[in-house]
C-alpha cells in the first residue's frame, strides 16, 4: 500500500482540495482528521471536528484512540487500496499517522502550496478564523447521519479544468462544510428574543400556518445543542396535508437557526392546533 502526503498549516484548504489531489494521484482513500473515506463516503474512524476541544481533536486526528485507531486498520486491510492520501498540518503528523495506522512511510509529499495559491490559502484561513469555517470532502447527505456538529452548506467539487473527471467522481462531487464546537464562538448563547425572532423569520412566507407562541431552552445532551418548543396553528386540511406543513416548517426553521447562530437544534417539539391563520 502506497502512502501520498498532503500538508499544510491549519485552515489553508487542504480538506477542499483534498478529492482533487485524491484522484490526481489515483488514490481511493482519504485520511483526513481522524476519519478513513472511501468512494466519498465515511468507512471508519472518528472525525476530530466532533471533539468538543482543540486538543482533543489533534488527539483524534493522530489516531491517540486505540479503538478507533483499530477500526481504521481493520477497514484499510479489507479495502486493500492501492493508494492512499493522508491529510495533515505537516509532514511529521502525517508520518506520525502511518506509524499509528501501521503503513509505511510517505513516498510523495505535497504541500498545499503545490497546489493552492497564496490568496487561495489566505482566504482558507479568513473561513477557518473568523467564520469557524471547517470542510470535510464527504457529500452533505452522507455527511449528515454521522456528523453531530452545525452542517451549513455543500460545497459543488469541480473547478474550471482541462479534461473531465471520470463518472466515479462526478456521481459525488460535493465537499460540506461544518462549524465545529472546538474552532467556533466556545459556548454560545442566544436570548428567546433572538430564537424567536429567527422562528419567525424562517416561516415568513408560509401562508397556512401561525406560530403562536415559541420557548427555547440549552440541551443537556450536546454542547452547544438547542431544544425548541413551538405552538402553532394550521389551516385545516387533510391530515397528510398538515404533516407536510409541519415538515416543511420544521425543516426551514433548523436551517435558518443553525445557519445563523451556529448552534445545532437537538429536538424540535411541536404543539398543532388546526383553526384560522391569517
Amino acid at each position: 500500500m502506497e502512502v501520498i502526503a498532503f500538508f499544510g498549516p491549519p485552515g489553508t484548504g487542504k480538506s477542499d482540495r483534498a478529492l482533487v489531489v485524491a484522484y490526481e494521484n489515483k488514490a481511493s482513500c482519504i485520511i483526513d482528521d481522524g476519519i478513513l473515506i472511501y468512494h466519498s463516503r465515511i468507512v471508519a474512524g472518528k472525525s476530530a471536528k466532533r471533539e468538543e476541544s482543540r486538543l482533543k481533536a489533534v488527539r483524534r486526528a493522530i489516531f491517540w484512540d486505540a479503538e478507533q485507531r483499530e477500526e481504521v486498520r481493520q477497514a484499510l486491510e479489507k479495502i486493500n487500496p492501492k493508494r492512499v492520501l493522508i491529510l495533515g498540518t505537516s509532514d511529521r503528523m502525517v508520518e506520525t499517522i502511518c506509524k499509528a495506522l501501521g503503513l509505511p512511510k510517505p513516498s510523495k509529499y505535497i504541500r498545499i502550496q503545490d497546489v493552492a495559491r497564496p490568496d487561495e490559502m489566505l482566504k482558507a484561513k479568513e473561513a477557518r478564523n473568523k467564520e469557524g469555517k471547517h470542510v470535510i470532502p464527504v457529500p452533505t447527505m452522507e455527511l449528515k447521519p454521522y456528523f453531530k456538529g452545525y452542517l451549513i452548506d455543500p460545497l459543488r467539487f469541480f473547478r474550471n479544468r482541462k479534461k473531465e473527471m471520470p463518472k466515479r467522481f462526478s456521481e459525488n462531487e460535493e465537499r460540506s462544510v461544518v462549524r465545529p464546537v472546538f474552532s467556533y464562538y466556545g459556548k454560545l448563547s442566544f436570548s428567546d428574543r433572538v430564537i424567536e425572532s429567527l422562528v419567525y423569520y424562517a416561516v415568513r412566507d408560509m401562508k397556512k400556518i401561525r406560530i403562536t407562541h415559541v420557548r427555547s431552552e440549552k440541551s443537556t445532551g450536546q454542547m452547544n445543542g438547542l431544544i425548541l418548543f413551538i405552538d402553532v396553528s394550521v389551516k385545516p386540511g387533510t391530515p397528510q396535508e398538515i404533516k407536510k406543513i409541519i415538515h416543511t416548517m420544521r425543516d426551514r426553521i433548523q436551517r435558518e437557526i443553525e445557519h445563523t447562530t451556529g448552534m445545532s437544534l437537538d429536538t424540535i417539539k411541536v404543539n398543532v392546533t388546526t383553526g384560522v391563520t391569517r
